[in-house]
Order: structure tokens, then sequence, then C-alpha cells
């Protein structure tokens, strides 16, 4: 396959031939890039032109001038066909004059194999072990002197280098354009799952209205049909959510090129940050109750408790001072923390949630399970996002964010998260399970 050229990297080429034509007095100057870097089944390697001077070396026969003689013995069809004897110019493990010669700096002539005559010289094009062309070169009024042979060199090894990177731009241009096709195929299955999303939960949602409608006031199971209702809003709310992240424009999906020319300033840019897909967001924090705001997410935890058959205790005081903090954006940490200890305690074990926790003009909600604990190696990645430790070596499902999430959460109402494992609660420690307690403290309100 052909070497890709971009209009730069031939440009370059073009000012390096005008260097050997008004510098050096060549009268012939092509680079070649090479047609293919596999062995082709005659066994001869081929390269094509990109740039030639004078362009007239490629005039049809009978139309040739004195400079054409050496290109017309050397091409075919306008592509270049080494002789056998240097055929091992092309092979991938060459060497670049430049690179192999250092040894041999006190002596700057070219090597044989590097020489057609004594006017004209081939260059292999190699940078890193890679070939990637040639550079012949010639004049017929004289041979060229160790000075001339020296800077030839040195263009062949810059044409080698612009190469490469010439390359390597194509090659990050390609990975942009198939990133972008990834991200427009990735859109489009977002957009089908939130779309399948919005019936079931559509029809979720009215069944739990209509589940409380046949409900007298007294039944127990009441709690459980407004908890239904009100985790369905909580989902719309999230779904409404994703719809504006995900509004993309065409502009948003036009495909990404690498600017000509990139200029880096040493500053540090303040740009915006993206929309948080957090509940809260947007909310202001207000005076609130943690015991009212434990009350419906403890209905929830009591529910699935009871299927999982662990046993939840609640210790809540009623009349602990109120905490300023977002009410949207606490039930999710709560939520969050309530349903790792659901998850990870096993059957028959114990989960303990107590409000009430004080400290210096802080109100704290303590979460603990008698379950299997934390490891000290992972406890000072707790937060992290996608960190999930030795619980990711579990058939337990995950995505490791729900603390990373509850732990941004808390941070932006000023509190903090506490995290103690073995257990420190004595109602759920026992010889044979470590257990886990989360205290999240929030500012009191100050009187």
């Amino acid at each position: 396959m052909l070497m890709s050229a971009s209009s730069d990297f031939i440009a370059l080429c073009r000012e390096q031939i005008a260097l050997l034509t008004q510098g050096l007095g060549a009268t012939l100057s092509i680079v070649y890039l090479t047609q293919e870097l596999v062995e082709t089944p005659s066994g001869e390697a081929k390269l094509i032109p990109v740039v030639i001077y004078p362009e007239t070396a490629l005039l049809p026969p009978g139309e040739e001038t004195a400079e054409t003689t050496v290109h017309k013995q050397l091409q075919v069809g306008n592509v270049f066909i080494l002789p056998n004897d240097r055929r091992r110019l092309l092979t991938a493990g060459s060497e670049s004059p430049t690179s192999s010669q250092e040894s041999e700096a006190s002596q700057p002539h070219l090597k044989e194999e590097y020489l057609f005559s004594g006017n004209q010289i081939v260059l292999p094009l190699v940078y890193e072990g890679v070939m990637m062309g040639l550079l012949v070169t010639g004049r017929q009024d004289r041979a060229w002197n160790e000075h001339e042979e020296s800077q030839i060199q040195r263009i062949a090894q810059t044409l080698a280098i612009a190469c490469i990177l010439d390359q390597r731009r194509a090659w990050f241009e390609q990975q942009l354009r198939e990133q972008q096709i990834l991200q427009e195929k990735q859109r489009d299955l977002l957009d089908n799952l939130l779309h399948q999303f919005r019936n079931p939960l559509t029809a979720l949602r009215t069944f739990g209205k209509l589940l409380l409608k046949r409900l007298r006031p007294g039944d127990t199971n009441r709690d459980v049909a407004n908890s239904i209702v009100r985790e369905s809003d909580r989902l719309q709310e999230l779904l409404q959510q994703f719809d504006q992240v995900i509004d993309l424009t065409e502009t948003d999906l036009a495909p990404l090129h690498l600017p000509e020319e990139v200029f880096v300033e040493a500053t540090i840019q303040k740009s915006a940050k993206p929309p948080l897909l957090l509940p809260g967001t947007g909310d202001k924090a207000v005076d609130c109750s943690l015991a009212e705001i434990l009350e419906p997410l403890l209905i929830s935890a009591k529910a699935i408790a009871q299927e999982r058959k662990l046993k939840l205790i609640t210790e809540i005081q009623q009349n602990s001072p109120l905490v300023r903090a977002n009410i949207k954006a606490l039930r999710e940490v709560l939520t969050n923390i309530i349903d790792n200890a659901l998850k990870y305690t096993p059957t028959g074990g114990k989960i303990l949630i107590q409000a009430g926790q004080e400290k210096a003009n802080f109100q704290g909600i303590a979460i603990g399970d008698n379950g299997p604990g934390i490891p000290p190696e992972d406890l000072e990645h707790l937060g992290e996002r996608h960190y999930r430790g030795v619980q990711a070596q579990t058939e337990i499902p995950g995505t490791g964010l729900g603390l990373a999430i509850a732990k941004q959460l808390i941070e932006q109402m000023q509190g903090e998260i506490e995290v103690f494992s073995p257990a420190i609660n004595s109602k759920l420690t026992s010889p044979n399970a470590r257990g886990t307690t989360f205290i999240i403290w929030l500012p009191e309100v100050q009187n």
C-alpha cells in the first residue's frame, strides 16, 4: 500500500530538493515513498516518486532531456525498481546512513551500496528501523566530495523524520475519525435504550398510583406503593437530565480534524464544567431534619432487607438539631450507602442505621453492617470513580460509582464521610465478620 503524503510533507520535500539544486548543483533529484512495505511476489521492492526535479524527468520517450537518462534507467512506468543487488536497502531493519555510520564519523564517504555511479546517489529514508522511501540525486558536471555527501545524508535524514511525523499525523487523524464513528454509534445505542426505558417507567408509575387508590388508608402496603411512585418520579427526573445532556447538535458530531498549526499556551485555561447528572444539581441547600429525610428511605430498605433475609435495626432521634443540606442530593447519598450495605451483607446479617451522631457543629447518620468489611488496601481508594477493589472479584454487580457520587455530593454540602472497617458499633461486630460503618456528617444549623 502506498504511504500517504500530506501537502506539508510535499512542501518540505520541495524545499530540501531546492537545497540540493541551488546549494549543491544537483540536476536530478527525486523523493520516492514505498508502495509496498511487504515483499512483492516478484521479489522486487517498488517505490513511486512524490517529488521530482526537474519535472521533465518523466517526459514520454523521445522527449527526455539529458537529465532524465539516469532516472529512465531506474524506473518502469513511473515506479522505481531497485536492482537486485540494492534490494536490501528496503528491509525493515535497514539503518539510515547517519545512524549506522556514527562510529565512522571520521570517514564521511558514502558506502558503495548507496552509489549507482560516481555522480548519482541513492539514500534510503529510514527512521527507527522503518524504511519509508528513497532520495535519489545526481549531477552531470562533477562527482560529489565528502562535505557534499555529508550534507546529502542530513537532507535524507530530515526527509525520513518528516515522513514518520507525517505518517503519525495521518494515524492520529484516522484514530479521530474512528472515534467519531464510535461516538455516533454509542449515541444511537443510548437513544434507543432511553427510548425503550420510558415506556416501562411510565407503566410502573401508573401501576403504583393505581395501587395507592385501591389500598385502604390503614393498609401497611400503602408505604410500599408510595415508594414505587416516589422512585418512579426520581427515575423520571434522571431521564430528563439524560435527555438534556445527550441532546447533541450537528456541530458536536462533526468530524474532528487536527489543526494545521497548533499553538500551546503555557497557562491554565478555566473551561466551563460539563453538566452533571447528579440529583439536586442547581437546588439550594435548606434547613432540614435527618429523621424526615430518612423516613421514606427506611421504608424501601425494610422491604429489601425482609426479602433478602437481613435484620435491619434503626435508631432515629426525632428531635435532633436541623442540618443544612440539599435534600435531593442527601437522599441520593443515603440511598447509595444503604444500598451498598444491603447488597454486600450476606443472608442472615445485620444492618444498623442510626441518626443522632454528634460532633462539633455537625450532625451525623451512621450506616453499618456486619458483612465482610473493606480491606485496608481498598479503604484509601474509596471514593475513586469505578474503583471496586476486592468486590470486583465477586459476582455482585456494581460500577464503583456509588461512593464516588456520594462523596462528591457531601463535599458540595460542606460535609464529609467517615469510613470504619471493622465496624465500630458493638451491635454489629462478631468474631466471624469485620463489618463496615459509614458516618455521613453534615453542618448543623446554628441557632
